[in-house]
C-alpha cells in the first residue's frame, strides 16, 4: 500500500523553532532595545517639556493618580521597597519565564506570542525616539513628586539613576517614559497566562501582574498614568500588526531557503545528465558490460567481442 504524506506535515517540520535559533534572536530584539533606549536620549528641556504637558493634560481630566500613590508609596517603607524592586526586576524575569513556557508547553502558540511582543517592542522604540519624556521623579520637587528609587537606594542595588545598577546609571536613558514598556510587557505576560494558564491561580495572575505593575510605574514617580495607557496602545497596535509581521518572515524565509537550494540542484542535474560517466560502449551494445548471452560462444570469455578476430571475420549466427 503506497504511503501518502499528510498534508502540512512538512510545512509544520520546516517551520520547527529551536531554542538555539530563538535565544539569539530574543536577544538581538533586547539588545535593539537597549540600544534604543540608550541612543535616543534627546534634548534634557524638550523631554521635561513633554512630561510638564502630560501632567498638565491628567490633571486637566482629574487622572493624574500617580500623584496620591506616589506619597503613599513615600510614606510606607513595606510598600515602596517592595514597589522598586518590582520595577527594577520583575519584567526582567517574568517575561523571558512566560516566553521559555509558551515554547515548552504551548509550542503552537509561541510565534505568534512572540512576534506580538517583539514588533510590540521595536514600536515602543519608536516612541522614545519620537517622544523623548521626563519622567515624574525627574521633575522639580515643587511638582510633588518623590524618587522613591532614590530614597530607598540602600535596601536594593540601584541607585538615584532609574532602575539601572548603581554606578551604571549613565548606561540607561532616563527619558524613555512614552510609552510604558513596563505596563506592556505586563499586559503581554496577563494575556498569555489568562489564555493558556488553564488554571484560575493562572488567570487570577494574568490579571494581577498588569495592575499591580501599573500601579507600581506610577507609586514609584517612573510613569505617569498616560504613560501607561500609551504602554496599553502599543500592545495593541502590536497585536495587530502581528500577523503582517509573520507572513512577510514567511516570504522571506521562503526565498532564502530557495536561493540557497538552488545551487545543489543545478549542480546534480548537470552530473545526472551524463548517463554513461565517461565509459564507451562497442557498436550494438545498450547498457556497458551488459551483453546478451546469445553473443557469446561456448567457452568464450565475456571479455572478448567480435570485432577481436580482425575487421573481415564473420559476424556470429544468431
Amino acid at each position: 500500500m503506497p504511503q501518502t504524506e499528510t498534508p502540512g506535515i512538512e510545512a509544520a517540520s520546516r517551520t520547527r523553532l529551536r531554542w538555539w535559533t530563538e535565544l539569539p534572536l530574543i536577544l538581538l530584539v533586547y539588545a535593539c532595545y537597549s540600544a534604543g533606549r540608550l541612543l535616543a536620549r534627546g534634548d534634557v528641556s524638550t523631554a521635561v517639556d513633554h512630561g510638564l504637558a502630560i501632567l498638565r493634560i491628567e490633571k486637566f481630566f482629574h487622572i493624574n493618580a500617580e500623584h496620591p500613590l506616589n506619597r503613599l508609596f513615600t510614606r510606607e517603607a513595606w510598600l515602596g521597597v517592595p514597589a522598586d524592586f518590582w520595577y527594577a526586576s520583575l519584567h526582567y524575569l517574568v517575561t523571558p519565564v512566560i516566553l521559555v513556557w509558551l515554547f515548552r508547553s504551548r509550542a503552537v502558540r509561541y510565534r505568534a506570542a512572540r512576534t506580538w511582543l517583539m514588533t510590540s517592542t521595536f514600536i515602543g522604540l519608536i516612541g522614545f525616539t519620537l517622544l523623548p519624556t521626563c519622567p515624574p521623579r525627574l521633575l522639580s520637587a515643587g511638582h510633588g513628586f518623590v524618587d522613591t528609587m532614590a530614597q530607598y537606594s540602600s535596601h536594593g542595588w540601584w541607585g538615584g539613576e532609574a532602575s539601572a545598577p548603581r554606578g551604571m546609571g549613565g548606561m540607561t536613558n532616563q527619558y524613555a517614559a512614552m510609552p510604558s514598556l513596563h505596563v506592556g510587557w505586563a499586559l503581554w505576560c496577563g494575556v498569555m497566562l489568562w489564555r493558556y494558564g488553564g488554571t484560575r491561580t493562572a488567570k487570577a495572575a494574568g490579571v494581577a501582574y498588569p495592575l499591580l505593575t501599573t500601579i507600581v510605574v506610577m507609586g514609584t514617580a517612573n510613569h505617569y498614568f498616560l504613560d501607561a495607557v500609551a504602554g496599553v496602545a502599543v500592545m495593541g497596535v502590536g497585536l495587530l500588526l502581528a500577523p503582517a509581521v509573520m507572513r512577510y518572515s514567511d516570504r522571506v524565509r521562503a526565498r532564502i531557503e530557495v536561493r540557497f537550494a538552488a545551487a545543489p540542484v543545478s549542480s546534480l542535474g548537470t552530473e545526472a545528465s551524463i548517463v554513461s560517466g565517461g565509459c564507451q560502449t562497442s557498436a550494438g551494445e545498450r547498457i556497458p558490460r551488459q551483453r546478451p548471452e546469445a553473443r557469446f560462444g561456448p567457452g568464450a570469455e565475456p571479455s572478448t567481442s567480435p570485432s577481436d578476430a580482425g575487421e573481415g571475420a564473420p559476424a556470429a549466427a544468431r
